[in-house]
């Protein structure tokens, strides 16, 4: 099994450009691929990326062949709704990645749809990388037997997670989360509020649907019913919800 070393050759300086390709399928991804593609290209300023992400991998130069809102689904029905196009988009997807050859193929979580095609691009010859080990000491633990056939090497958010993926044969890595290096420990409440034109002592609740579309149509009411029966008459209450990056204020009062 390739370890970490021997996939940090293939990046090495003097090497033919970098080139890697990236999925990222959903805004959280997005976020945790984007901090790592600054990482990467801090090092490797020549590198290049495509495959597919959102706001944050494009901003650091992602070649987005499709959108990653194209891969967002919500619950069992929308994915069986929208399996024939996401089965196409990974097909596709695979295809042109075996013509161009990437040096390195990252998936990013959704292991729905990057294990699938992690594993075609693994058997052909392309090195291949998961980021975000999945949940398997939690629920569904049978997965880990589909990442040690996609995966060449994992990169893990928790530091007990490496060693539960080496009991089975799988190259890990602890690269902790990269969100700890740009929130505070502590984070300044008073320039928060502030910000959000809050006053210091009001009470606030926040709504929190999630980041996929769906996600925001199917929750966001209910939260918002629950905060309408939240009223006090005594008490003014000023919910945000939060809509992945579109902050929308709603008082109830």
């Amino acid at each position: 099994m390739p370890s970490a070393a021997s996939s940090a050759e293939t990046l090495a300086p003097g090497h033919r450009a970098l080139r890697l390709a990236l999925v990222a399928g959903e805004a959280s991804g997005d976020l945790l691929g984007g901090l790592l593609l600054q990482g990467l290209r801090a090092r490797w300023p020549g590198l290049q990326s495509v495959g597919i992400g959102g706001p944050k991998l494009l901003a650091q130069g992602l070649d987005a062949w499709w959108p990653h809102e194209r891969l967002a689904v919500f619950g069992y029905v929308d994915a069986l709704r929208r399996l024939p196009e996401l089965l196409r988009i990974r097909r596709q997807l695979g295809d042109r990645l075996l013509r161009e050859r990437p040096s390195i193929f990252i998936g990013i979580d959704a292991p729905d749809f990057n294990f699938g095609l992690e594993t075609r691009l693994r058997d052909a010859g392309i090195k291949t990388v998961h980021f975000v080990c999945p949940s398997i000491w939690a629920w569904r633990g049978e997965r880990v037997a589909k990442l040690a056939r996609a995966a060449d090497h994992v990169l893990c958010l928790f530091p007990f997670e490496p060693a539960l993926l080496h009991q089975h044969g799988i190259a890990a890595t602890f690269v902790g989360h990269p969100l700890a290096d740009a929130i505070a420990i502590e984070p300044p409440r008073a320039a928060a509020r502030s910000a959000l034109g809050l006053a210091n002592d009001a009470q606030v609740v926040a709504l929190l649907p999630g980041s996929r579309r769906s996600e925001i149509v199917q929750i966001a009411p209910l939260l918002l019913a629950a905060a309408a029966l939240m009223q006090r008459p005594a008490a003014a209450c000023c919910a945000r919800p939060w809509t992945g990056g579109r902050v929308a204020r709603r008082p109830f009062a």
